[in-house]
């Protein structure tokens, strides 16, 4: 009697997609069947490199040295790929630097060919790949009871699955756009800022996203020219004399600069065992200190590495090294700072030395990502307040590109920022446009109007009720993320401190967090607390809660590496 092969859906086919499907093909399993489903014509690129994120003028922040091998290495790839496909971003064979940053929708091509070798791959394996392109998923429905997963898509099909692995990727909710003249939830896609403009334009936050409007905007109101330096300066279009930008952010901060990687991939051998995290858990209550981490995973590690750098730290709390770090920062000029950092990050660059706290930072966001599910929500709460406003500052990686255009503008005098605070607000204006309402750092309250204003916040996380797909809330196939509090007295305290986040219930305080509840193998969490074996996810934005680090492609190969791991397990049991 033949065997019925086991049915695998990866819902969205960008980046997350792309790697999940590679620990498909690769486990070697010819019992499967894989489909995929993807909103576009496009495999592989997802929305940051596609049409949908990128123009040509926006860049990778990473180099091809620092991008994990996929069938092929981007090198390998430039050097086979069509000259056609190349000659648009000005590269070749000969000129191509792995050491450099790359045009988004250039990576893009690359990741969708590396999806067409899996496809060969598994072909030749003798597994079964079906592609359903240009197709949107409108729901999805567990069946325990059938031991089923039902997925649902445009044009009232219906198809079952045994494992469904949700990849959906980025989502910008709109709320006023479209309504609101002048309003943009998002600079996504980038062509609807190809704008003429000759007034100011709001741009709030001044994250790697507010970079990418910056970049579109000012292309379109201008030109840039290289100085004799090597660096370069910014003239106004005609009809956009007037044209300039400012940043709002509430610290006032800049991202920092990209420098060399001594870990391209940000591991490192001196990092907590996963059997360490859980002897300290059992320890702590089930568990895992924020402190615990920081001292282990970050502080440690400068031992033996940079000693001076280690006894300057050594007695820090969390909060005190963040006192420490942004106090340099929140007292020079932005870009004054921007500038000593790019001519620091170039030195680190061309000598190849790292800027070891900086990398180590980044090391340690990666490292606690992974176990932050299992922070008590005291703990969380000082990770958001205090700790990842750093982290989203320093490890933002700022490409050198973009650092010589964002200089140019300011010296143009075309782009500003200021710090707002904790507490501004963006009024909607019945006429179109908004006003600015905040408090500088001198007291002086600004109401500021601007006819155009682009959210730039970055990547959400969102909330339980943001979950696409209906159907799971309403059957309880998912439940809210929370974390508890290890203490009562410190629910009790941040609770009567007006935080909506912060309930209580018969087994004492938890924080609601943004997103679903899933376990360490990505399965998703049913409103029962027990696991799915059928639906996994690795959608980033609805997990943001028990994953608050956004890693990029790492992420996406530490998800899938667990994922692929619970499904042979699943598969084996079920023989």
């Amino acid at each position: 009697m033949k065997k019925t092969k086991r049915r695998i859906a990866i819902l969205g086919g960008g980046p997350s997609g792309l790697l999940m499907y590679k620990r498909l093909v690769e486990s070697g399993r010819t019992d499967i069947e894989i489909e995929i489903f993807e909103r576009k014509q496009q495999l592989g690129a997802g929305m940051p490199y596609s049409a949908e994120g990128a123009n040509k003028e926006h860049i990778t922040n990473v180099s091809g040295n620092e991008i994990p091998t996929i069938v092929t290495s981007i090198h390998e790839w430039v050097c086979t790929v069509d000259k056609e496909v190349l000659e648009p971003y000005h590269i070749t064979p000969l000129n191509f630097n792995d050491y450099k940053v790359l045009p988004r929708l250039l990576f893009g091509k690359y990741l969708e060919a590396q999806f067409d070798l899996l496809r060969d791959m598994a072909r030749e394996a003798g597994i079964i790949t079906v592609l359903h392109l240009g197709i949107q998923i409108t729901d999805v429905f567990d069946k325990p009871e059938l031991n089923k997963v039902l997925v649902a898509f445009e044009g009232s099909g219906i198809e079952a699955f045994d494992h469904v692995i949700i990849c959906t990727g980025h989502n910008w909710p709109r709320k006023h756009e479209g309504k609101v003249n002048g309003y943009f939830d998002s600079p996504y896609p980038p062509a609807k800022l190809e704008l003429k403009l000759n007034y100011s334009v709001a741009i709030r936050g001044s994250s790697l996203t507010a970079i990418d409007a910056i970049r579109t905007l000012a292309r379109n109101n201008g030109y840039f020219k290289e100085t004799a330096n090597g660096l370069l300066c910014f003239e106004p279009a005609p009809g956009s004399e007037n044209f300039k930008m400012v940043m709002h952010s509430r610290n006032g901060l800049l991202p920092a600069v990209r420098f060399h990687l001594e870990d391209s991939h940000l591991q490192n051998k001196s990092l907590l065992t996963p059997e360490a995290i859980e002897q300290h858990k059992s320890a702590n209550g089930g568990f895992l200190s924020l402190d615990f981490i920081f001292e282990k995973d970050f502080k440690d590690l400068f031992r033996d590495k940079d000693p001076e750098f280690y006894a300057r730290i050594k007695d820090l709390s969390l909060e005190d090294f963040v006192e420490d770090m942004i106090y340099y920062r929140e007292n020079a000029a932005p870009f004054d700072l921007l500038r000593l950092e790019y001519a620091e990050a170039e030195k680190s660059i061309k000598n190849h030395e790292s800027i070891y706290w900086k990398e180590l930072l980044a090391v340690l966001s990666f490292a606690m990502n992974y176990p932050a599910k299992y922070f008590p929500a005291e703990d969380m709460l000082r990770l958001q307040k205090v700790l990842m406003p750093l982290i989203s500052v320093v490890i933002a990686f700022v490409p050198q590109t973009s650092c010589k255009e964002l200089l140019a503008l300011h010296d143009a005098g075309r782009l500003d920022i200021v710090a707002v605070g904790q507490d501004s607000d963006v009024e909607i204006n019945d006429t179109g446009g908004i006003t600015y309402h905040y408090t500088d750092d001198t007291g002086k309250e600004h109401s500021d109007y601007y006819k155009m204003f682009v959210d730039c916040v970055g990547q959400p996380h969102l909330s339980f009720e943001d979950f696409p797909f209906k159907s799971m809330p309403d059957n309880g196939t998912i439940s809210r993320a929370v974390l508890k509090f290890q203490s009562d007295d410190e629910g009790s305290k941040a609770q009567a401190s007006g935080n909506r986040k912060v309930k209580q219930n018969r087994e004492g305080y938890y924080l609601e967090v943004p997103g679903i509840t899933i376990n360490d193998n990505f399965e998703v969490i049913r409103i029962n607390g027990k696991a799915s074996k059928r639906i996994y996810i690795m959608a980033v934005p609805y997990i943001g809660g028990f994953n608050p680090d956004y890693s990029g492609l790492d992420f996406g190969e530490e998800a899938s590496m667990h994922i692929i791991r619970s499904i042979q397990q699943e598969m084996k049991t079920q023989r």
